[in-house]
């Protein structure tokens, strides 16, 4: 039975953003999947169009400012309001995972990261925040990851210890920062945001290398994406536990 909630995922042709499209569905959600690649959508609606309600497609690069502002105005129109946001584009451009290179990442991966992972995860939030709020228990979720935690990585004793790819790891704080301000912001609306370290799991982005399958993975994304009103707001969060920021 539908639960009539509406989510967008971003970045949710493959991976864990479409892993989280799967189990929301499972759930009753409406899920509406997006990626800059309309054809991969397409795709996926083709072997997988939803559990409860048809899967919606939009296709979205986070980085255009007229993608965002298109697809906020077909939400509008369409559904009249969106409960669950899951910004989990993103990406890693600088190479090997086990490095500081902090001396020499270069400002054109610098620009491409946070491009990404940051300013347009904030624009397409942004623009969306009107019909977020016409939600009666909004979601914000930022896909996030523990190389943003400022507390791991000064801690020269931790697992994580040698994995410094300067710009992801910086961008993925910033997302944090972001979680952390606007959860504060929209403190008086039914708005809850939340940061999810998904784990280290095995995708394009995590290799074949990371412990954890896909299904495990989307689980703290869906978990945020669901929480009640008592539910954490303004939170670090994997599988149920609050992580250091």
């Amino acid at each position: 039975m539908s639960n009539d909630r509406i989510a967008l995922i971003t970045g949710s042709n493959r991976g864990i953003g479409l892993e989280a499209a799967k189990q929301l569905s499972n759930q009753g959600v409406k899920v509406i999947l997006s990626g800059r690649d309309k054809a991969k959508l397409e795709a996926v609606q083709a072997t997988w169009n939803g559990e409860v309600a048809p899967i919606d497609i939009i296709e979205l690069d986070i980085t255009k400012a007229e993608d965002r502002a298109r697809a906020a105005q077909k939400i509008a129109e369409q559904y009249g309001r969106l409960d669950i946001l899951v910004n989990n584009a993103g990406v890693i451009v600088e190479g090997e995972w086990g490095q500081n290179n902090s001396e020499t990442v270069s400002q054109e991966d610098l620009n491409t990261t946070f491009s990404i992972n940051v300013f347009a995860q904030i624009g397409l939030t942004q623009d969306l925040l009107p019909v977020l709020k016409k939600s009666k228990a909004g979601r914000i979720v930022n896909v996030s990851s523990i190389l943003g935690s400022l507390a791991v990585n000064a801690d020269q004793n931790s697992s994580w210890s040698a994995v410094k790819p300067f710009a992801y790891n910086a961008s993925k704080a910033a997302l944090n920062m972001f979680t952390v301000s606007l959860s504060q912001s929209l403190a008086d609306t039914g708005i809850k945001v939340n940061s999810a370290h998904p784990g280290w799991v095995k995708t394009d982005l995590g290799t074949s290398a990371a412990p954890m399958d896909v299904t495990e993975g989307a689980r703290t994304v869906v978990e945020l994406a669901l929480i009640d009103s008592d539910g954490p707001n303004g939170q670090f969060i994997h599988l149920g536990e609050e992580q250091p920021w």
